[in-house]
């Protein structure tokens, strides 16, 4: 039996090899609605590691039989399915089943909605007339992420938006970054939209061209770019009381516009603006010198000394990604940082398994949520502090103290060359206090011959390059600053003005953003800030899923809007106030507010203003159906 993938014969036994028996075992279940696939003998085994063996931990003789069943069912065609909506008693039942490990009940209808079994976007009990409809006026600031989960939910209603992008082009941070190496390290079948066509991605770890043709293809599937104004960007924007519409000052090329709207959104979220570290004499010296996040394509690397400040998510990648290309890279170190190795991070999708993902009904679904739930909430239970645990300056409670070994044994396995760099490497504070990173041979780089990594300060720069604190100089051709980003400005760099002329950046004083839900803020009418303040996924998950909880909520608080002729919406403080306590009151039980951590999830007061606290069915509850109870409402017309 041959079938075609990308123009060449492929058998389908040849495939189904391939696949992943957890997965096959529900695509059986879907096709024939026979139960006993989820029963012993062919229960999967636990399988905890980020990317699982596809074996499923079932006997070989097993494993066979599963794939003879799945290929029988294509035999003579592709039949209709006996179960398309598992419903969530059967949903439960087929995802314990997959995983090998209990799971709690509440994310079954999470779930049915993750994997498109049933609809996630909001819905109008009566479509409004086309007239009404053109009163309303989304503007969305950025065309990242969130902008196109908007742009979409807001385009299935029909409610008129303009996404306004001050650089050239869409895509948010995988359009700005482009230093090499970038890339995701959430995996692509769960860093990817719920909705629209699947991504035939190569990787299981996309690189950042990859991902940015992914969004652009979005963009394209679902016809948003004649709704986005690029080169266009917000300069400041006003509340006005009386025609209760939000009035924005444009730049363009051409100069300075007004633009009315009933709504108004940040879609920029929080890593957005560079924070380029400052040290003495940086102007002396007479290389390049840049933020990561400035990166531009022409820069030469071959042959040349590069210092690489910072050791965070993008020096992992970048570093690994020059080592072989340049004469020396030195890496500046203010703090070691724990980073998980994953089998498989940088291989290639199989084309098998790339037709299975593609062509086998369910299959993507079931995949989808393996990777979902491996990079989901599982790991913040390790997060949570156990005040009867004897060891706090090492680890937070027993699981995350045995974390904290496996880590360490990776890090001597990858160093045991290299007895100098194990002091230097291996972290004090305990593991995932900091954004958890991924190994990308960074452990391994670090031992080239041409690599050095530098604990000492870092003094001052000189024309030549960079001298520490011992005294040292270190000439350079190239220094790149990956500092990370002014994360608590968000939407307050914007100059937004509310309700009796409270500026969100007086009112975010202090480097203490807060909003409910991440979302909304006093006195700031029909404003939703997306990936705002404790909204940020810090223990797994994917931005994209944060994208589009928050996308259905807005969308559906501008349907409750428009259906019951509310004409602004506002949270009342006591809501705000009350959510803010109870986010404090989860983070002080959480691995963030260690002492002695540092971490841009906390402010200089030690207050963690950026992270969510919350598990991910959690958050997506609280924002599938707004409660307006909490909303200060003013209809069209009605005094203040």
């Amino acid at each position: 039996m041959n079938i075609e993938l990308s123009r060449k014969p492929l058998d389908l036994a040849s495939a189904v090899a391939e696949g992943d028996i957890r997965v096959l075992l529900m695509v059986l279940v879907h096709m024939t609605g026979d139960e006993k696939w989820l029963e012993p003998p062919y229960k999967p085994k636990r399988d905890v590691r980020l990317i699982p063996d596809p074996d499923a931990g079932v006997p070989k003789e097993i494993q066979d039989e599963v794939r003879a069943a799945v290929l029988n069912l294509f035999a003579n065609g592709r039949p209709a399915p006996v179960i398309t909506d598992p419903g969530d008693e059967l949903m439960l039942r087929m995802m314990r089943a997959t995983l090998g490990e209990p799971v709690a009940p509440e994310y079954a209808p999470l779930m049915r909605e993750e994997m498109g079994f049933i609809p996630r976007e909001a819905r109008w009990h009566a479509r409004p007339s086309g007239g009404t409809l053109a009163q309303q006026h989304v503007l969305i600031v950025g065309a990242g992420v969130c902008a196109i989960a908007l742009a979409v939910a807001l385009g299935r209603l029909g409610i008129p938006y303009t996404i306004v992008e001050k650089n050239d082009e869409i895509g948010g941070t995988w359009y700005v970054n482009r230093y090499p190496g970038c890339g995701v390290d959430t995996p692509n079948h769960s860093y990817s939209f719920s909705f629209g066509a699947r991504n035939p991605w190569t990787r299981y770890f996309a690189q950042r061209q990859e991902l940015l043709d992914y969004l652009l293809k979005v963009v394209r599937e679902h016809d948003i770019r004649g709704n986005v104004r690029l080169n266009t960007e917000l300069i400041a924007s006003r509340w006005d009381e009386g025609k209760r519409r939000w009035i924005s000052t444009l730049r363009t090329k051409s100069g300075e516009e007004t633009f009315e709207s009933t709504a108004l959104v940040s879609a920029i979220g929080q890593l957005n603006d560079p924070l380029p570290a400052r040290f003495k004499g940086d102007e002396e010296f007479a290389g390049l010198k840049l933020h990561s996040a400035l990166w531009s394509d022409d820069i030469k690397l071959d042959g040349k000394h590069v210092a690489v400040i910072g050791t965070g998510a993008t020096a992992m990648q970048l570093v690994p990604a020059i080592a072989d290309r340049v004469a020396s890279v030195t890496v500046y170190q203010r703090t070691a940082q724990w980073a998980r190795p994953v089998k498989g991070y940088s291989d290639p999708i199989t084309e098998g398994a790339q037709w299975l993902l593609a062509h086998l009904p369910f299959y993507v679904q079931w995949y989808r949520f393996n990777m979902f739930w491996r990079y989901g909430d599982g790991l913040l239970p390790f997060l949570r502090k156990d005040p009867a645990w004897p060891h706090p300056d090492r680890a937070v409670n027993k699981g995350n103290d045995r974390h904290r070994q496996e880590l360490t044994d990776f890090i001597l396995s990858e160093l045991k060359d290299r007895p100098d760099l194990i002091e230097k490497c291996v972290p004090t504070y305990p593991p995932y206090g900091k954004r958890i990173l991924l190994d990308n041979n960074w452990f391994r780089t670090l031992t080239r011959p041409n690599v050095e990594l530098v604990t000492d300060p870092i003094d001052r720069f000189a024309p030549e390059g960079i001298v520490t604190a011992d005294g040292k100089l270190r000439p350079h051709d190239l220094i790149v600053i990956s500092t990370g980003f002014k994360v608590t400005e968000m939407a307050a760099r914007l100059n937004i003005t509310g309700r009796d002329g409270k500026n969100l950046k007086q009112v975010w004083r202090d480097d203490n953003p807060t909003a409910y839900l991440g979302l909304t803020v006093p006195d700031f009418p029909n404003l939703f800030v997306m990936l705002g303040p404790n909204s940020g996924p810090a223990h797994g998950g994917s931005v994209i899923f944060q994208s589009e909880c928050q996308s259905r909520y807005i969308s559906a608080c501008l349907v409750a809007m428009i259906e019951n002729d509310i004409a602004a919406i506002d949270v009342h403080r006591d809501a705000h106030d009350e959510y803010i306590s109870r986010v404090d009151a989860e983070h002080e039980q959480l691995i963030w507010t260690h002492p002695g951590m540092t971490t841009y999830y906390r402010n200089k007061r030690g207050r963690v203003f950026s992270a969510m606290p919350w598990r991910f069915v959690d958050y997506w509850k609280v924002t599938h159906d707004p409660d307006f109870s909490h909303y200060r409402q003013t209809r069209a017309g009605q005094e203040r």
